[in-house]
């Protein structure tokens, strides 16, 4: 750790204050922010949302001897003239302007010692917010690979702030980090570089007539909204300050600039600065290529990259079901052996019913699923850390460009393979609201973690397992794959139409920063694998029992008396005509037809056939139709509600796997034929059925249009697909 100046002691205990300080953490996109966050907190992390935006607030707290500190990991952003929703909070964050939540007492600042150039811009502007600010210059090793050498010790005192090299990835410098953020509490500011003294002193003659007024703009947001000419901060000043202010930051604007741009004066002037400090404290020296280097400049090529792209998806996929298959089975014999013991020891009835078919056949029918969610979510959380993804987005940038987008738009897209709401919050980075809009509402057509079960289900049920071509490949996972690649091709295609109609404009120009291959570090994959598995466990544990139960209540009532009393009968006749072996099969079969009826004759099958004649023409029966409606809420929920209505009155212990692939029609014909069970793959693949993206939609638009017109479209796109699929495969 290297400090300027003189080192200050830590707060004593009895000085603390009652609640936790609070550090902010914030560096420009992949300079191993998060992961540097996450190994500092480890588990002790919440994740919630800001106050009236759906940007994701992280936070965690770390103990240093006695003291507690409270940290808040900041959206990436590369400078704080704000120009999206994202770095808008970060700003707000930095200023004390977010409800409920203090103004942080330092900055924590993560830098790439690989790239410091780039970094320093936002550390230099940082440095101007009045607060101690800790430097923590990551990826070391990296530069030191690359040749490049440092001296922090100066570095730090030509900043005026505390210098820290670290590598986030093994740990390495975090014991003089905990040091550093444990002394920054009580430390003084940095004295602030004035790179356009005369555009500061403007700044600050205006801001002490606009307080003088009662309005409390601080003097930064002044200085920025003269400075960043229609951005976010000149908008917010607007809003303040009224017409006569506005009017004066026009003609001191126009005073200062004298024909030129304050912002790019700025920029220059900040870079002139940088360039001085590194020319004093970086030293380069050539070295070879590296395998790295070798192997970067081989998967950047366009062919090559696209081969490995879908080989690296095959693979993922073909893990999906291979590696899963042992532990999902584990997990069906223990849900069935659950049921069958607590049928054991309850009485027949509803409570028996709630529990083994609503309760375990529900909720067990959708957990079983997690081992393939998590494998999934490992994968990718593994090739975003190892710095692939990036690369996917900057290969994908002429294909994205094709529907009007540009590569910028296919990280958001990318994160909907997780979940649509954090795919349609990350769309808060494109500045143009046209290609927002495209982007949001292409988003949901990705494959999410939410269609896995149906996918995994259906599949299983009725996609042989084969291995083809010398046993590389297995059938089931090249159908996944299958469904992957169409709701990539879905969402593109819907961009392209949008961005051809309703939101036609220019292309947007697409930069993207490459980091450096690296190993993630199995720490931070975990912490990641382990908040991702638990947001399906909570949605497991929350709105799928619900539904789950909601759904047997309605299978279960009203029971018909005359079914009740006309099988009574039938099974006094069967034990007079019956013996032994006879005699159990003969009473199980009366048992299921018992089932059969009072399931027909029940709230769920009488809503079932009312819509199922909608449905008719897509080869669903009654039950389909009702399980799929009844998914709406939550896409996965399909699942459930299918074991709790197959599960009803069926006490064998087949699979619902079996129970499906024995579903007739009244005339006898299976239910899920081939074309039917295509076709309902299709209907998923492009359905909306999630009222989380909805709502997370009509919070991003600030309206319902979109979002009804996004349910519409993909629902009606989907009912065709899956007609389509169905009469002419039949």
């Amino acid at each position: 750790m290297v400090k300027p100046g003189a080192s200050l002691q830590p707060q004593s205990p009895s000085a603390q204050p009652a609640s936790a300080p609070v550090i902010a953490v914030i560096g420009n996109p992949n300079t191993g922010k998060s992961t540097l966050f996450n190994m500092l907190t480890g588990l002790k992390q919440k994740t919630a949302n800001y106050p009236g935006v759906t940007v994701e607030r992280h936070t965690g707290t770390i103990n240093v001897g006695d003291q507690e500190i409270g940290l808040v990991d900041l959206p990436g952003a590369y400078s704080l003239a704000a120009q999206s929703p994202d770095e808008m909070i970060a700003i707000d964050v930095l200023l004390g302007h977010v409800e409920k939540l203090d103004r942080p007492k330092a900055i924590l600042a993560v830098a790439d010692a690989t790239n410091l150039r780039r970094n320093l811009f936002l550390v230099t502007q940082l440095i101007e917010l009045n607060l101690p600010v800790i430097l923590a210059i990551n990826m070391i090793d990296l530069a030191e690979q690359k040749g490049l050498q440092h001296d922090y010790g100066r570095l730090a005192n030509q900043l005026g702030v505390t210098v820290v090299p670290v590598v986030a990835t093994t740990g390495q410098g975090f014991d003089e980090l905990r040091e550093a953020l444990a002394r920054s509490i009580d430390a003084a500011p940095p004295d602030r570089p004035f790179l356009l003294p005369e555009v500061h002193a403007g700044a600050e003659e205006l801001w002490s007539r606009l307080d003088s007024t009662g309005l409390h703009l601080s003097e930064y947001e002044v200085e920025r909204a003269l400075i960043d000419a229609r951005g976010p901060a000149e908008r917010r000043f607007e809003y303040s300050a009224g017409e006569r202010f506005v009017a004066e930051l026009e003609e001191l604007r126009g005073r200062l600039s004298a024909g030129s741009s304050l912002a790019a004066m700025e920029a220059k002037a900040r870079y002139d600065l940088i360039t001085d400090v590194l020319d004093k404290v970086e030293t380069r020296s050539e070295l070879p290529l590296t395998m790295a280097d070798r192997l970067d400049r081989i998967t950047n090529q366009p062919v090559v990259g696209v081969i490995l792209f879908i080989t690296v998806m095959a693979t993922v996929f073909q893990a999906v079901f291979s590696w899963a298959t042992p532990v999902m089975d584990q997990i069906d014999a223990a849900t069935t052996w659950i049921g069958s013991a607590l049928l054991t020891v309850l009485p027949p009835g509803a409570v028996a019913s709630l529990l083994v078919d609503g309760v375990i056949g529900g909720v067990g029918s959708v957990l079983i699923f997690l081992p393939q969610i998590l494998i999934l979510f490992a994968f990718i959380i593994f090739l975003e850390d190892s710095g692939y993804m990036p690369r996917v987005a900057f290969m994908m940038d002429r294909l994205m460009r094709s529907a009007g987008l540009s590569g910028q738009s296919f990280i958001p897209m990318l994160s909907s393979f997780a979940c649509a709401v954090p795919g349609i919050m990350a769309t808060r980075v494109i500045p143009e609201r046209r290609d927002r809009l495209a982007t949001m509402l292409a988003a949901p057509m990705m494959t999410c973690s939410a269609r896995l079960p149906v996918y995994a289900l259906l599949i299983a049920a009725f996609v042989p397992d084969q291995n083809i071509l010398y046993g590389l490949v297995n059938t089931q996972g090249l159908v996944l794959l299958g469904l992957y690649l169409l709701g990539i091709i879905g969402g593109i295609g819907t961009a392209m139409l949008l961005k051809r109609t309703a939101l036609r404009g220019p292309t947007p120009t697409f930069l993207i920063e490459l980091p450096p291959y690296r190993l993630p570090k199995l720490r931070s994959v975990l912490l990641k694998l382990l908040a991702r598995g638990r947001i399906f466990l909570t949605r497991a544990g929350t709105i799928i029992f619900t539904v789950a139960v909601v759904v047997w209540a309605l299978s279960y009532f009203p029971r018909s008396p005359a079914v009740i009393a006309d099988f009574s009968e039938l099974r006094a006749a069967a034990v007079m005509n019956f013996q032994n072996a006879a005699l159990a099969e003969r009473i199980e079969e009366l048992d299921q037809q018992e089932a059969a009826q009072l399931l027909e004759s029940s709230a769920l099958g009488r809503m079932g056939k009312v819509i199922a004649p909608a449905f008719a023409p897509l080869g669903w029966d009654w039950k389909v139709s009702a399980a799929v409606i009844a998914g709406f809420p939550a896409r996965e929920v399909v699942v459930a509600v299918l074991g709790t209505i197959y599960a009803v009155g069926d006490k064998n212990e087949s699979a619902l796997v079996s129970r499906l692939r024995q579903a007739k029609h009244a005339d006898g014909r299976l239910v899920f034929s081939l074309p039917m069970v295509i076709g309902l793959l299709v209907f998923y693949a492009f359905c909306l059925q999630c009222v989380a993206t909805i709502a997370v939609m009509y919070r991003e638009t600030n309206g319902w249009r979109w979002p009804l017109f996004a349910w519409g479209y993909m629902t009606g796109l989907g009912y065709i697909g899956a007609l389509l699929v169905y009469q002419i495969g039949s």
